[in-house]
């Protein structure tokens, strides 16, 4: 483990078993005013001098009913509780915002940063020596990451689990991916409107989040694959029994990593997020986890570019079978091993060396680890693809990159060419694309504009932009799409997002005109918009940035501040002060 600095430990510096003093201490140890203050209030709630003299455990509680994937976690906190209570601790329950995927709008990745800030500042602004992270839905886990990042105190994750797969017909659901399919079916006239609300009824039946690889799957898995989660915490469903010794367990590992002082910048180093990376690249993982990871990457000073994913992708094959790039979900994902089988399998590509929250090595970690079912967990050996599921594809209409979940395309796409069909904002595409006469084929690319992070705003999930009806109706199922928004992790599809720069800052997205052909080859990580440099360079001329979505609040600062999606999407002023200046200067060169 490295030597632990002085600027590492600046927030929290103190005494205790490890020869510091912790913080909980300086505030309810001491004779003077705001010592009694700190210990009379405190003793008002029931807590006891004798509480007041052990470690104080924190417990980020983002409980919400505006949040379905977090309805449960007030159970799971009482057993957390208790974990933190028998090895010595004193809990202490706080909340935070939660945002729940399918409730904020326009969009969660407006407020993933708002989340970021008001987790760090709790964090930082009370007495507490350690804190556990209760994080499941989309934005929440990688803002809770983020935060930990920044403050850097000891600091554990525990997710809420998957549901169980949903049921109907004897057939398996799983969340989002069949909500895509029903509603697409439903719109193509293939069910009816009672069709519908069985299936809405069956496909969620229980606490927990999406069960398919998407978002919520990745960061956990993420969470547990970068070290800062207990081993086996991402894949346990969230109503078996299993998720509350875990969390029972991780109460009590957060008492041992206070009085160890190992800390999220000891586990999270360069070769823990390579570890993460591979880990999401052979789950057919998210694409919006390389957005996460760049950001947590960064609060860390480190830059994240993304040829390292792209590297580690061609390096690491596909081998978790799973929706929506795969057959199963998350239930079976579980029986097979969970991610430390997945890691098991993949040992000789990852860092072994890591240090986690177990207090031991990934290698350590692994030494029972075993799958369970190969047709869940392929071997390296005999894998569902022989490159990790997110591809970075390059050219003129990307020039800072643009993501592809390679293992969810259409074979016949993987290479295309085809003439462009433009949306220029999310609501010309809601106004035009299912428009009788809108000219489109199957061989055409639909292509959405300004809807990245300054463009629709704060980048929402619409780049599964929607088969136009008189496509579906003759059995039209994928085509090639490109914009600069974000997909959930849950979509499948020729979807090509996060195109950098946006539209809405004057990128080549934002130049692209109706009839223009666009080439892509994934295998040769090609995104060409086949256009002359001297046609370009006239339409740019011409081309104005359209207003902000807001002129106040929270939006505005959002909105003036956010880096581009190549960069995490998060502000520039929460980045440490030399990266910040390094890439801002950097902007300003390109």
């Amino acid at each position: 483990m490295e030597e632990h600095t002085e600027t590492s430990r600046a927030d929290s510096a103190g005494s205790g078993a490890a020869g510091r003093r912790l913080k909980s201490e300086a505030y309810f140890q001491e004779k003077d005013l705001w010592g009694f203050i700190h210990r009379s209030f405190t003793k008002s709630m029931g807590y006891t001098e004798e509480d007041l003299r052990k470690p104080v455990i924190g417990i980020c509680n983002t409980f919400s009913e505006l949040n379905k994937c977090h309805s449960h976690f007030n159970e799971l906190v009482d057993y957390v509780k208790r974990g933190v209570w028998q090895a010595g601790g004193v809990p202490m329950e706080f909340p935070t915002i939660s945002i729940g995927e399918p409730y904020v709008k326009p969009t969660t990745m407006l407020l993933r940063n708002l989340m970021a800030m008001d987790t760090e500042e709790m964090m930082k602004g009370h007495p507490i020596d350690g804190v556990v992270l209760l994080g499941g839905c989309d934005k929440t886990v990688p803002a809770q990451l983020m935060a930990a990042a920044s403050v850097n105190i000891p600091a554990i994750v525990l997710t809420g689990g998957p549901m169980l797969n949903g049921r109907l017909g004897g057939r398996s659901l799983g969340a989002c991916t069949d909500c895509y399919g029903f509603t697409l079916e439903h719109k193509a006239g293939n069910i009816t409107d009672e069709e519908l609300a069985v299936a809405e009824d069956a496909i969620c039946r229980s606490d927990g989040h999406c069960m398919v690889m998407g978002t919520a799957s990745t960061m956990a898995s993420i969470a547990e694959a970068i070290g800062m989660a207990l081993p086996g915490c991402a894949a346990i469903p969230a109503p078996d029994s299993r998720r509350r010794h875990l969390s029972e367990r991780t109460g009590k590992q957060i008492v041992e990593l206070v009085r160890r002082d190992i800390r999220p910048r000891d586990i999270m180093t360069a070769e823990a997020m390579e570890n993460a990376i591979t880990v999401t690249m052979a789950s057919g993982g998210s694409t919006n986890a390389i957005i996460h990871l760049v950001a947590i990457s960064q609060r860390l000073g480190r830059k994240l570019p993304l040829e390292t994913f792209d590297d580690i992708s061609r390096r690491t094959p596909f081998i978790l079978n799973l929706r929506p790039s795969g057959k199963y979900q998350m239930e079976e994902y579980f029986e097979a091993g969970g991610v430390p089988a997945l890691m098991k399998e993949l040992e000789p590509l990852l860092h072994g060396g890591c240090l986690t929250v177990t207090g031991r090595t990934v290698t350590e970690n692994l030494v029972q680890a075993v799958t369970l079912d190969r047709e869940v967990i392929r071997s390296v050996a005999e894998p569902l693809d022989r490159e990790g599921g997110i591809a970075v594809l390059r050219g003129n209409l990307a020039p800072d990159g643009a993501l592809i979940k390679q293992t969810a395309v259409s074979a016949h796409l993987k290479r295309h060419t085809g003439r462009a069909v433009v949306f220029e904002s999310p609501a010309d595409l809601q106004l035009r694309i299912d428009d009788p006469e809108l000219a489109v084929d199957e061989h055409s690319v639909l292509v959405l504009k300004n809807a990245g992070p300054k463009g629709a705003p704060a980048m929402p999930e619409i780049g599964q932009i929607p088969i136009p009806q008189k496509l579906l109706v003759r059995g039209i199922r994928d085509m090639v799409r490109i914009s600069d928004a974000r997909i959930s992790g849950t979509s499948y599809g020729a979807l090509i997002v996060h195109a950098a720069p946006e539209a809405a800052v004057g990128g080549t997205l934002a130049l692209v005109q109706d009839g223009d052909e666009i080439e892509l080859d994934i295998a040769a990580r090609r995104l060409v918009l086949k256009v002359p440099d001297e046609e370009l360079a006239r339409r740019r001329a011409a081309w104005k940035a359209p207003e902000p979505h807001y002129d106040r609040g929270y939006g505005l600062l959002f909105h003036e501040r956010v880096l581009q999606a190549n960069l995490g999407c998060d502000f520039d002023f929460l980045l440490p002060a030399e990266l910040r200046r390094e890439l801002l200067d950097g902007a300003k060169q390109d």
